[in-house]
């Protein structure tokens, strides 16, 4: 066989067993992966991917948009971007084919009340599609910012929303040139109506439609299977394949596919007697090492961010020893209650501390940084700890909100009997999905070891 299978802990006897081994509470993990080494989805074309990208964002601009603005009270939304220097939220706006904006793009968004349908207007020489309405003809206004106080002046919005932030960047897209010049186009009285843009750009990037979240499953989908391809005997050789060589065939693999990458993998070794893990500097990956991989791509638009472990059985090994095995329960037991504590309403730092008071409760070791993922992979929206601050995040007071995905990122420490009681960190990562009411994990969850046997 290419691939010996692990034991799986859904029995509550091995539950109750490694809880024991462990000194640590009972959690029963459920949405488990149907299978660590799933079947690749079908991947759409590049001409298919750009209709179905501009359908969503149709379908957002006639929901996601009138809701925040008019649960904020803002009647215009002026955003500003300069070729390759775009606001985060603009990338988020353009067209398939517009991949960037063109000189100088601003896209003006105005509600006229009423319930009157959301008007969505481009300044700009080159159009977008049939997204927005073209409304700057240069023959009779040649001035881009005097075209800009035009509209303002016909609209007379009477709050105007602008992405300045100092907390968050995705709040923050419009340059200090840029503002100046549209401050600069504007009136006094149009200036006194300007308010920041924050809770618009938030609520726009973090919040998924149901359609994307169909296609969000496959994203999810083929990079656990690409994880599962490269922790097998098909990828690794112990005493031969490299950590480095590994990430190296993450990388090429997912551009093979024709994937992004938002970030460069990174592949860690924890072995028996030696103290934390081997990871920057190449590492011949040996029987008897844990793996762990931190992987993500993007399909669709959309961002996937993994953390995974593997087990090198030894020669005499079906499994992975009993004290691991315990970790990664351990791991599954602060997922479980970092997500219990999701409500509408609740700041990350409210779930940060109960989840946290929860996992010590029941003898865990938790550290816990999990964030949400969508149009980028540390993506807009409340944070819930930081690896180095397990209290207090700033951005952590904003607060969590219906359709959201999630990266549910954390690590458990535990002593490992096998390994003369050495502390293991167990790092997981897995996307999920709060629906205002529960958390999902998209595509399951890991709660058993890849094992890399012999072929």
């Amino acid at each position: 066989m290419s691939r010996l299978k692990a034991l799986t802990l859904g029995s509550a006897a091995t539950l109750a067993a490694l809880a024991q081994h462990a000194n640590a509470a009972v959690c029963t993990p459920t949405q488990s992966e149907a299978s660590m080494s799933p079947g690749m989805p079908a991947i759409l074309p590049l001409r298919e991917q750009a209709a179905l990208r501009d359908q969503w964002l149709a379908q957002r601009f006639e929901t996601v948009l009138p809701a925040l603005m008019r649960e904020n009270g803002i009647d215009m939304w002026v955003l500003v971007a300069r070729e390759y220097l775009e606001d985060p939220v603009m990338t988020t706006m353009l067209n398939a084919t517009n991949l960037r904006a063109r000189r100088r793009t601003i896209l003006i968004f105005f509600d006229p009340g009423d319930g009157k349908l959301i008007e969505r207007l481009v300044v700009s020489k080159h159009g977008m599609g049939d997204l927005y309405e073209p409304v700057w003809d240069m023959d009779q206004q040649p001035n881009q910012w005097a075209r800009v106080r035009e509209l303002i002046a016909e609209r007379n919005p009477a709050k105007i929303a602008v992405n300045t932030s100092s907390l968050t960047a995705f709040a923050d897209g419009m340059t200090h040139t840029q503002y100046t010049d549209l401050t600069a186009a504007m009136t006094p009285e149009m200036r006194s109506r300007i308010v920041p843009g924050y809770p618009l750009a938030i609520g726009w990037l973090e919040t998924r439609i149901p359609q994307e979240m169909t296609r969000y499953a496959e994203a999810v989908r083929a990079a656990h299977a690409i994880i599962g391809e490269g922790f097998s005997a098909k990828v690794v050789r112990p005493g031969v394949t490299t950590n480095q060589d590994l990430v190296w065939w993450y990388r090429q693999r997912v551009n093979d596919l024709g994937f992004g990458s938002w970030f460069h993998p990174s592949v860690e070794v924890t072995r028996k007697g030696t103290q934390g893990v081997l990871r920057e500097q190449a590492s011949v990956i040996q029987k008897g090492d844990m793996l762990r991989v931190d992987f993500g791509i993007v399909y669709l638009g959309l961002n996937t961010d993994t953390q995974h472990v593997a087990y090198v059985l030894r020669d005499s090994e079906s499994d992975a020893p009993a004290g691991l095995k315990a970790g990664l329960l351990d791991s599954n037991c602060v997922q479980d209650a970092v997500t219990a504590q999701f409500r509408i309403g609740a700041t990350g730092n409210e779930v940060l501390n109960r989840a946290r008071a929860r996992a010590i409760a029941q003898g865990l070791t938790p550290s816990i940084y999990s964030h949400p993922i969508g149009y980028h992979g540390h993506a807009a929206g409340s944070t819930i700890g930081l690896s180095e601050e397990q209290k207090f995040v700033p951005n952590g007071e904003y607060r969590l909100r219906a359709n959201i995905a999630w990266s549910i990122e954390l690590k458990a420490t535990r002593a490992v009997p096998e390994w003369d009681n050495q502390l293991v960190d167990f790092k997981s990562e897995e996307d999920a999905f709060f629906d205002g009411k529960s958390v999902r994990y998209i595509d399951g969850r890991q709660t058993e070891f890849h094992l890399i046997g012999p072929e």
